[in-house]
């Protein structure tokens, strides 16, 4: 097998990379992590990069199936020690047990996968309990990946780690409701928009879009109720970073009124940069 710095292609998996590419939040969190976990985050990324990527990159729902669960494969074959993706080999020595005996579990890279699946499904969740875990399976998996990467192994991080990216996952579908609304995406739960008279289908249509807005201003308003209101310290700072990133976005979004029928509200990268370097080590 290739050590991981002579495989061909893994040059283009380390930071940053196409999952952390300069000016996105996670950017800013991997760049203030310590300089020898870097490539690691950056790679962790850029697993739920590609597995997402299946969502938008390959429209026959057969041929998308088959990708993900090559993807599951390689996870399974890079935790034996015989990656196939250039990926893969920069996450080889990330999945190395540590000096403790503790891994990467493969759990939370098969719950990326498996979030990607139920979308590839057209598996609407029926209740805002559904949507959040279904962030909570995606974003969260990633966080506690992270988290991991950091040495953390106790449930008393990985739990928070879980959450906190799952609520980070939650304000970017408001951000990107828009979007995913073209994209024949879950922007709502089920019965949120039957109570509303509508379907998925019918809010995607031009004749309802303009409602989004006034949909979503009760989803922002629980999210800012669940807000966590600091980060643990026990928590990596990259996480951490990431949680206050979000938090201002989503004061962003509501300044704006919720405005994401048409458009992307973000922050600058500017102000990105302000808010990690001032996140306490």
């Amino acid at each position: 097998m290739p050590a991981p710095d002579t495989a061909p292609g893994s040059a283009e998996w380390r930071y940053p990379n196409r999952a952390t590419p300069p000016g996105s939040s996670l950017y800013y969190a991997v760049r203030f992590a310590p300089r020898e976990l870097r490539d690691a985050l950056a790679a962790l990324a850029g697993f739920r990069h590609e597995v997402r990527a299946i969502l938008d990159e390959v429209s026959d729902p057969g041929v998308a199936r088959l990708k993900l669960d090559w993807w599951r494969d390689e996870i399974r074959r890079t935790l034996e020690g015989a990656p196939r993706h250039p990926l893969s080999h920069v996450l080889t020595a990330t999945l190395e047990p540590t000096a403790s005996g503790e891994r990467l579990p493969a759990g939370p890279f098969l719950a990326i996968a498996d979030a990607v699946e139920q979308e590839l499904r057209r598996q609407r969740p029926p209740d805002t309990q559904a949507l959040r875990a279904a962030d909570t399976h995606d974003l969260g998996a990633l966080f506690e990946l992270l988290a991991r990467a950091h040495g953390k192994h106790d449930e008393s991080a990985i739990a928070p780690a879980r959450q906190i990216g799952g609520w980070c996952g939650s304000v970017r579908r408001l951000r990107d409701a828009g979007l995913l609304l073209r994209r024949d995406r879950s922007v709502l739960p089920t019965d949120t928009l039957a109570a509303a008279g509508l379907s998925h289908e019918a809010l995607a249509s031009s004749e309802h879009r303009h409602r989004l807005p006034q949909l979503l201003a009760p989803e922002a308003e629980a999210l800012c109720e669940a807000a966590p209101l600091t980060a643990s310290e026990a928590l990596p700072r990259a996480l951490r970073i990431q949680q206050r990133i979000h938090a201002a976005l989503l004061e962003e979004l509501l300044r704006s009124e919720l405005a994401v029928v048409d458009q992307r509200i973000g922050l600058t990268p500017l102000r990105k940069l302000w808010i990690a370097a001032r996140t306490k080590r």
